[in-house]
């Protein structure tokens, strides 16, 4: 298992299982559309584990580098997804572990996620907890469509 940055289309449709695992308001077509856009106008990166054998990818992260007045320099997870029958396996952990090297990396101060708050949820609060994440905010959301 190794983890890789999805760049061309191909990658990307490797990822799209997991995706739309947790984003299942898109169609493939449309996740793979709204992925480009994000990688070429905000710099969204999207990871995965490779299993080495072309096949989907099994878990993947989305996210992208901000300066936040409240925090300085952030990495934002915007998607961390497993597919139901590759949860327990430690993809979402070494995902993790991924992107916080990357932060480290990139010189961050931070690394932040939203989360869902509801039961099907429970089992990644608890690794976000276990990587040693805090619950720090409420956040608060205004739909103006």
């Amino acid at each position: 298992m190794t983890i890789a940055i999805a760049q061309t289309d191909e990658q990307i449709r490797r990822c799209l299982p997991a995706v739309l695992a947790l984003r299942p308001q898109f169609s493939p077509e449309q996740a793979l559309k709204q992925i480009r856009f994000q990688q070429t106008e905000d710099r969204y990166m999207l990871a995965f584990v490779d299993l080495g054998d072309n096949t989907e990818a099994p878990a993947a992260v989305g996210y992208r580098i901000m300066h936040l007045l409240h925090s300085g320099k952030t990495l934002y997870i915007d998607d961390l997804s497993t597919l139901p029958e590759g949860r327990g396996k430690g993809y979402a952990s070494a995902l993790l572990d991924f992107i916080v090297e990357q932060a480290r990396q990139a010189g961050c101060q931070t690394v932040s996620l939203d989360s869902g708050q509801n039961p099907a949820r429970y089992d990644a609060h608890r690794l976000y907890l276990n990587k040693g994440f805090n619950i720090t905010s409420h956040h608060f959301h205004l739909s103006l469509q």
